[in-house]
């Protein structure tokens, strides 16, 4: 049963193995849970076993609890769209088969509305030569997977990591999405500056960019993706002369990668969603944690507080008005 005091909503994506549609969805902020299952048959309760037979009409998804006042549902379709390889009617990449298949099962209209236009979109960017095949349908009753299946990703690690790869889809990710395409658009759309830093880890020079002396209320945005990464409350003065903040206003909206360029071990830091490079995080911050996430100006852009509502981030009003009612 569904909480409706925080509005939460189902969305379920087949997308061929289960395995690999988990990782992209979990830990962002206004999702739930997710569950790895079988959709879409003829047979109760079935068991991976049983699907694999390719007998039980059942399709290999994965099931999101998630807020859409938080994470909206049109987001959780484009990233569902860059997990497949939409123009496969016959399974996804070495799975063949109709469990493979992958389909769309939409809860409500809105759903399917959304769904087809994202569908109808993707179909007219020509991103792909041949038709966009992928289903919709209407949703029909979710039956779990064993709980070997779930969280794949974290409790067989080599397994899932030799799986993307081996599979293709990994390689099939990175040829269709940010591809020359998608990076002369970025170039068009950001400055010179901004995409270097974000595109190449350029770094721009200290105390000559937009915000590092910046102190208004206000949260940060990814300049790519517009994900709110960080508030101006965790923001200090760092001495670096580039931003610096105690911590991120949501840990699943950014992603830490090791960094050995320039001869040191440091630890860089992305938008986990649009791969855009942020900066490093370093230990030498205020306590409690002592972290310091050193950002690059041209990866942000600042929103003031009087803005998040016409930018769509009215949710993160209260976390100013907290302090004036104390």
């Amino acid at each position: 049963m569904l909480d409706k005091t925080n509005n939460q909503q189902l969305a379920t994506f087949a997308g061929g193995c289960f395995w690999c549609m988990v990782k992209p969805f979990d830990e962002l902020p206004g999702i739930v849970s997710l569950v790895s299952g079988y959709t879409g048959g003829n047979t109760l309760n079935p068991t991976y076993d049983e699907v694999g037979t390719e007998t039980t009409g059942h399709r290999e998804a994965v099931q999101i609890t998630f807020e859409p006042d938080v994470f909206p549902y049109e987001r959780l379709l484009e990233i569902y769209w860059q997990l497949i390889d939409p123009t496969d009617a016959g399974g996804q990449f070495m799975d063949r088969g109709h469990s493979y298949r992958t389909a769309i099962f939409v809860h409500n209209e809105e759903q399917r509305r959304q769904a087809e236009a994202s569908k109808q979109a993707l179909q007219a960017s020509r991103r792909f030569k041949k038709p966009i095949v992928t289903e919709i349908l209407s949703a029909s009753p979710f039956y779990p997977a064993e709980d070997e299946h779930q969280q794949y990703y974290k409790t067989h690690v080599a397994n899932y990591k030799a799986y993307m790869k081996g599979s293709g889809r990994e390689d099939f990710t990175g040829q269709y999405w940010n591809n020359p395409e998608d990076k002369k658009r970025l170039r068009e759309r950001l400055t010179e500056l901004q995409y270097e830093v974000t595109q190449n880890k350029a770094a721009e020079p200290a105390y000559q960019n937009e915000y590092w002396d910046l102190y208004q209320e206000g949260l940060y945005v990814d300049i790519v993706s517009g994900d709110p990464l960080f508030c101006s409350k965790d923001k200090f003065d760092s001495g670096t002369g580039w931003p610096g903040f105690s911590k991120p206003l949501d840990e699943g909206l950014i992603r830490k990668e090791a960094d050995y360029s320039s001869g040191q071990v440091r630890t860089a830091v992305r938008g986990r969603l649009s791969h855009a490079y942020l900066g490093h995080v370093l230990y030498d911050g205020p306590e409690p944690t002592k972290l310091h996430y050193r950002i690059n100006s041209a990866a942000l852009r600042f929103i003031p507080k009087e803005e998040l509502e016409s930018n769509g981030l009215g949710r993160y009003v209260q976390l100013f008005e907290a302090d004036r009612q104390r």
